[in-house]
């Protein structure tokens, strides 16, 4: 049973489902504030790794991870049985589109009957996947319900409990707790870790929002309660969706720039210079993460429940869904100026990752890019320090290896496409030795060329 007093003192018991890129620094984050933790995961390897004091994602420590599981108090297991141990069980699944970009909330339904068949009166469920406003309460409270136990206490357990002065202790004997707090991680960001970043905390009812406020209340540095779990969805659907919108705005501006003649780059760096009102987004190949590509259609699918079309963020959606074909142009231009044709021709990716320097590969339009000019019949290798393999999935067909790579390699293809600037990458060496250079990240800024395509 989570109680106040569990949670004070370090001896609730938090398990946590899905242990990837959401999962296991959260993971880390309550083991180091005290709490024992489990995590759950259905991939074998993970576990294995993990009881291994290994870390299978490239920007956290393996030494950490190493500790916590010399420490006694942290493990990794497949069993999900053990989930009637917990006293806390946060839901750390992912929550795709649909090919025709609805929301897939397969994985939490599947979840959510998992730790219903496992469910024990008085403990707390805190859904954390990115997912539309009344997911918790209209997908995942239905699917718990079916372990018998009730969400709010039986009015006869709340008379006798309120009797004997005892209201919250008793209710916690009759029900379980249920609460929405929306996860905010940022794979590679060194300014921000997973305990520093303020957490949103909504739950079904009262209680339940002050029993998860008061659980990571004692893990996170900050946390903020609100009214409901609908408003913390909300809130997490607000942030991504106004970053997709201002990205859309650039990468549109990008396009009309390149006509007239002028760098967007620069245009956005003179604007950031105004010290109020303006907040830099920067251009690119597309929208990648699990986040920022998805919870717009999350939104607007929702949306239309209630007869209301959300153009603005429809709009920003097809401009940024449209970048990975825009690339692929460019690459098809360059590559005609020299008077080659797109079949035919070899082709390097640099950078397969949705953004510099990690390895998640999530949505990253690296993958787009690289099915659309397969499809024109081109040859393609890619390059990633840090993503050695791309398993087959919905925008790449096929399982690939990265491609050894130098700078002196470039002149073995017929264009070198930069889609990741990774930093440890000499842009100014390969610009030396590629034929055509096609640059989606402002990688070769200040480098000239006739050879060097900005798009």
């Amino acid at each position: 049973m989570l109680t106040s007093q569990s949670i004070s003192d370090r001896t609730a018991r938090v398990g946590i489902i899905g242990l990837g890129y959401v999962g296991l620094p959260l993971s880390l984050v309550f083991h180091k504030a005290g709490f024992p933790v489990t995590g759950f995961d259905l991939d074998p390897s993970k576990v294995e790794s993990l009881a291994r004091g290994k870390s299978y994602i490239k920007h956290i420590d393996g030494a950490a991870i190493a500790g916590a599981v010399q420490s006694g108090a942290f493990s990794a297991t497949a069993d999900f049985d053990r989930l009637a141990e917990m006293d806390a069980i946060i839901i750390c699944v992912p929550t795709p589109l649909t090919e025709k970009h609805d929301p897939d909330v397969s994985f939490i339904e599947a979840t959510g009957r998992d730790i219903a068949r496992r469910l024990r009166a008085g403990q707390l469920v805190v859904l954390e996947s990115s997912t539309y406003p009344g997911t918790t309460e209209e997908v995942l409270l239905p699917l718990l319900l079916q372990a018998g136990i009730p969400h709010t206490a039986p009015a006869q357990a709340m008379a006798a409990a309120a009797g004997a002065g005892t209201a919250s202790s008793g209710r916690q004997t009759e029900r379980f707790f249920l609460a929405y707090s929306p996860e905010r991680e940022d794979p590679g960001n060194r300014d921000f870790t997973t305990s520093t970043i303020p957490k949103l905390v909504g739950g079904l009812d009262a209680e339940s929002t002050q029993l998860a406020h008061a659980l990571y209340a004692a893990a996170f540095e900050q946390a903020i309660p609100v009214a409901s779990a609908r408003v913390a969805e909300m809130a997490k659907i607000l942030e991504n969706t106004y970053r997709c919108v201002n990205i859309a705005l650039v990468n549109e501006l990008k396009q009309l720039c390149l006509r007239i003649g002028i760098d967007i780059f620069e245009v956005i760096e003179a604007a950031a210079t105004k010290p109020f009102g303006f907040q830099a987004f920067y251009p690119g190949p597309g929208l990648g993460g699990h986040c920022i590509p998805i919870d717009p259609y999350y939104l607007s699918w929702k949306a239309r429940e209630y007869d209301f079309a959300t153009r603005f963020i429809q709009l920003a959606g097809e401009i940024n869904t449209e970048m990975p074909y825009r690339i692929v142009e460019a690459v098809g231009a360059g590559l005609n100026r020299q008077s080659k044709a797109v079949r035919g021709s070899r082709l390097l990716i640099l950078g397969v990752a949705y953004k510099k320097d990690i390895d998640d590969l999530r949505e990253s339009p690296a993958l787009k890019i690289m099915e659309l000019l397969e499809s024109q019949g081109a040859a393609i290798a890619y390059h990633d320090p840090y993503c050695p393999r791309v398993a087959p999935g919905r925008h790449n067909y096929a399982a690939r290896q990265s491609a050894p790579f130098q700078p002196a390699d470039a002149a073995a293809y017929d264009a070198v496409v930069i889609v990741t600037d990774h930093s440890s990458l000499d842009y100014a060496a390969i610009a030396r030795h590629a034929k055509l250079l096609v640059d989606t990240r402002n990688a070769t800024r200040g480098l000239v060329g006739d050879h060097i395509v900005r798009c």
